[in-house]
């Protein structure tokens, strides 16, 4: 493929689309730099070639220009020395001279639009070569992520974590198992705490039984008084 033609195509092309169709939007993402940088080289030294010949060129034409001029003074002058076919044959030298800077002209004229179209394809390729730069890190970020997303729903849908939490409600069922044991063994027996509390039980229901006892006596002593 041309340097031309590929550079028409990558010009062209759409990095979306070719991302979208890339199995490593990673991968595809450098190649796309790599391949537009190494085109930006070759289209700027096809550019200098290009602009070197112009100039050659036009050089060219310059100098048939000023030999056309001095043709025809060579003419004026050989008329003025009646040498009619001196002046006859300086003005077949201008003619001819004419003639080739009618040539020079129509090749600098093709050269100055191919120079055009290049320089506004070049523009594309910039544009184009800095939106893909732009978006690489973003790109590679996202390959990344979304890589470590689908590791992570792979992992959650294998029968490995099934098995796992399996084994885990195994263990809580056993020392649910054991701690029952454990609570059978204390059961029915009285700790510290407990016998502290009855003490502290029974010493208010005495009180109140003495209370109560008071009240009651209070109360016979009102009425006995009452009766007499």
């Amino acid at each position: 493929m041309g340097i031309f033609s590929r550079f028409t195509d990558i010009v062209n092309s759409n990095i979306n689309s070719l991302l979208d169709k890339a199995e490593d939007p990673e991968k595809m993402v450098r190649l796309i730099i790599q391949e537009m940088e190494d085109t930006l080289v070759e289209v700027r030294s096809a550019s200098a070639k290009t602009l070197a010949n112009k100039k050659d060129i036009v050089s060219q034409i310059g100098k048939l220009e000023n030999e056309a001029q001095d043709w025809q003074a060579k003419a004026e002058l050989a008329l003025s020395k009646d040498r009619e076919d001196l002046a006859r044959a300086a003005l077949q030298e201008k003619k001819k001279c004419a003639e080739h800077k009618e040539v020079l002209s129509k090749e600098l004229a093709i050269i100055d639009e191919q120079i055009g179209k290049l320089q506004g394809e070049v523009g594309q390729l910039q544009d184009k070569l800095a939106d893909a730069k732009a978006r690489q890190k973003t790109i590679i970020m996202r390959q990344k992520t979304v890589s470590s997303r689908l590791e992570v729903k792979r992992t959650l849908d294998s029968t490995k974590v099934d098995s796992a939490m399996g084994r885990f409600e195994q263990y809580e069922r056993k020392i649910d198992d054991l701690e029952s044991q454990v609570d059978a063994y204390d059961l029915g027996k009285k700790t510290l705490a407990d016998e502290f509390a009855e003490l502290e039980s029974d010493e208010k229901i005495d009180d109140e039984l003495a209370a109560l006892k008071k009240k009651v006596q209070t109360k016979s002593a009102k009425s006995a008084k009452a009766n007499k």
